[in-house]
């Protein structure tokens, strides 16, 4: 058989747009075979179920001729010529129905077993090594994105620890998984040749198997065509079972000493000195490109160089590249990028483009420069390039290392700790503009396809909260900038801002989903990665974003205006909550916020939940208490009004007495006695009725 076209496995870890090229091929090709292999199963699988259609119907056809003397014809009779032929039919079919069980059990495990097994699981299996290359070369992506937006001027070691060791285990994973992805490609092109043979194979030697009684010729005829097939294939599995070998023994040894290149820089620069007599070089490198008066972004791509040209090739182009810039005679020096690390700058030789490139390590920067600086001076052109380039080398050592003035004036322009730590934190993205690209957008009715997206926040502080972060940055540690006391309960996370926008309604239970999706793919097509970050705190009557660095409120959100808050459905981390508000001339306006947190976002929800309750509870207990207060105040009143309505009743019934005493004339003596008792009597029993009258009338 012809020779088979194989993936180089040598240069997985190099990952360059012609390796990914012709894994595109394969992978094309891989589709084709499944495909095709799909439409053989299908007719295969019919042919299987019709064998067995044919054997129970004959195996029922020789059953029913067998119970031919059991049956009661009225017209019949006891025909004995016609049963003893009908059992000798029976007894032919039944053994041609023996032999149409044995075809179908023949051909569903040398038909059908094969090509399911190339179907089910050698197919399958290719599939699934694809997902997973794909997921580990875009965790690799990310991890080297987040490597290379490493700031040069807030330098964590831990952090950088972190992005280290997250690239070294994403490039680790995608290096072996590509490895053994091409080596099941590679074994494929074996497989799909044993899984159209074997079948063909199985079903052909079934039927002549199931023939041969019959027909000794045709057997006779097929054996040795058939027997060269069967050494054929059995050439072939042995070939496959050595280059599978040779493959596994390949990639253990690539494994071994490809361990140290997966971290992006190298933890020992001893170990890997630079090299500074290249004249050719090539590898990833991002460049800078400009998308407004002020705004830039940064793309990955692969760069080369090619005689005195500086080329780039995007990942999954197919043409040979394209030109960035020519080399000769041109300038190249290290630069201070403001938000990235190792960059490097290539001026042409009139001065009029310049490239500005980062590469992934100081060592590979440091390699550009020397290399551009040899082909610059067109040392490339000459027979003994690595001499030339050696005299060059200490040009090229100058070219890496900034100049005092430049290293100077960086450092003038770097702001001090405590004014850093002091001032308002100023906030600012590429992409914080509201793009009116998002008109291509399909925005269903629940965003308002005309408001722009908010990608920054952006908060005047105020010099007591500026006052409050001094006291916290020079005691070391975090302070209550709010004016509360520490026993109030309160939940704080860390969370990025992903933006926010005006919603139609604040009621739907689909707004804040619909909102992800729409900043989501807002910042994708823009290519806005910077974020926000963020401490969230939950309180029972607001809810606060500080700055983590000068602990300062950037915004404050009434818990009473939140009117509902979810996380995303798939992805825990993604939540959002929608605000509502008063707007001028009595128009209220909802506002959706959308955020990742480093935690599950559904408990940040059920925190402003539990917040929310707590502080209905408390409005509610607020208002009993002071209903309360009220009542007893109304009594209190009340009695006290009935305290001075009972004195005022003392003194006038007090002054009533001494009134009808000092009016009352002196009696003279009588004999009588009995009259003037009486008289007395009567007297006091109208004193007694005139001050139960008033007492009634008071008490009324």
């Amino acid at each position: 058989m012809p020779g088979i076209e194989k993936l180089p496995i040598e240069e997985t870890l190099e990952d360059s747009p012609q390796t990914r090229s012709l894994l595109g091929v394969f992978e094309e090709d891989t589709a084709a075979i499944s495909n095709y292999c799909a439409q053989l199963y299908q007719a295969m699988q019919r042919i299987y179920d019709a064998q067995n259609e044919l054997s129970a119907a004959t195996h029922l056809t020789s059953r029913l001729l067998k119970e031919y003397d059991k049956q009661r014809f009225p017209l019949g009779g006891d025909d004995e010529v016609m049963s003893s032929t009908l059992q000798q039919f029976a007894k032919v079919i039944d053994e041609l129905s023996s032999c149409h069980a044995v075809l179908s059990t023949q051909l569903a495990d040398a038909m059908m077993f094969p090509i399911t097994q190339f179907k089910e699981r050698d197919l399958k299996e290719i599939l699934t090594l694809k997902e997973v290359f794909q997921i580990s070369s875009d965790d690799h992506d990310a991890a080297i994105n987040r490597y290379s937006r490493l700031s040069k001027k807030r330098d964590n070691d831990k952090m950088r620890a972190e992005v280290t060791e997250d690239v070294y285990t994403s490039r680790k994973k995608q290096h072996q998984t590509m490895m053994h992805y091409f080596c099941s490609l590679n074994t494929l092109q074996y497989k799909k040749k044993m899984a159209l043979l074997e079948p063909l194979l199985g079903y052909m030697q079934a039927q002549i198997s199931f023939f041969k009684l019959g027909s000794e010729n045709l057997s006779k005829q097929w054996e040795d065509f058939l027997g060269t097939i069967g050494t054929s294939v059995q050439n072939v599995r042995r070939e496959m079972e050595e280059e599978v070998g040779q493959m596994q023994q390949t990639i253990q040894e690539i494994e071994r000493s490809c361990d140290p290149l997966y971290a992006p820089c190298d933890p020992d620069p001893a170990h890997s000195p630079v090299c500074r007599n290249l004249t050719r070089k090539q590898g990833y490198l991002y460049i800078r490109n400009k998308t407004g008066l002020v705004s830039s972004s940064w793309e990955r791509q692969y760069f080369f160089t090619q005689g005195g040209n500086l080329m780039q090739q995007g990942r999954g182009e197919v043409a040979a590249g394209g030109l960035v810039t020519d080399l000769d005679n041109c300038s190249v020096m290290a630069v201070d990028s403001d938000d990235r690390r190792f960059c490097f700058q290539v001026t042409s030789f009139d001065g009029k483009k310049v490239v500005i490139l980062q590469a992934e390590s100081r060592k590979d920067c440091e390699e550009w420069i020397a290399t551009i600086n040899n082909i610059s001076k067109r040392i490339y052109l000459s027979e003994n390039a690595e001499e030339l380039a050696a005299r060059v080398n200490q040009s090229a050592l100058e070219a890496v290392t900034p100049s005092p003035s430049f290293q100077q004036r960086h450092e003038s322009m770097r702001p001090s700790s405590k004014v850093r730590v002091g001032r308002a934190s100023s906030i600012s993205s590429a992409g914080s503009e509201p793009s009116p690209a998002l008109s291509v957008l399909s925005l269903d009715a629940l965003v308002d396809p005309e408001t722009p997206i908010q990608f920054d926040i952006i908060s005047p502080v105020s010099e007591e909260n500026s006052g409050q972060s001094k006291t916290a940055a020079q005691t070391g540690r975090r302070s209550n900038p709010f004016g509360e006391s520490g026993d109030s309960t309160s939940e704080d996370s860390e969370i990025r801002f992903l933006g926010s926008m005006e919603v139609r309604t604040a009621e739907t239970a689909d707004v804040i989903s619909e909102t992800m999706r729409q900043i989501l793919a807002a910042r994708a097509i823009h290519n806005i990665f910077r974020m926000t970050e963020s401490h969230l705190l939950v309180t029972c009557d607001c809810l606060k974003l500080i700055d983590p660095q000068t602990q300062v409120t950037r915004l404050r959100f009434p818990l009473a205006n939140v009117v509902q808050c979810s996380s995303h459905q798939e992805n825990k981390r993604l939540f959002g909550f929608v605000l509502q508000s008063a707007g001028g001339r009595g128009n209220s306006r909802a506002v959706c916020y959308i955020f990742e947190s480093n935690n599950d976002g559904e408990k940040i929800c059920d925190s402003i939940g539990l917040a929310k309750q707590i502080a209905f509870h408390s409005e509610m207990d607020r208002k009993a208490v002071e209903k309360k207060k009220e009542q007893d105040k109304a009594k209190e009143k009340q009695h006290e009004e009935l305290s001075k309505q009972r004195q005022i009743e003392k003194d006038l019934e007090e002054q009533s007495r001494l009134i009808a005493a000092s009016s009352r004339p002196a009696n003279p003596p009588s004999s009588d006695g009995q009259v003037l008792v009486l008289s007395n009597s009567q007297s006091e029993d109208s004193d007694a009725g005139e001050e139960g009258k008033k007492r009634g009338e008071s008490e009324a």
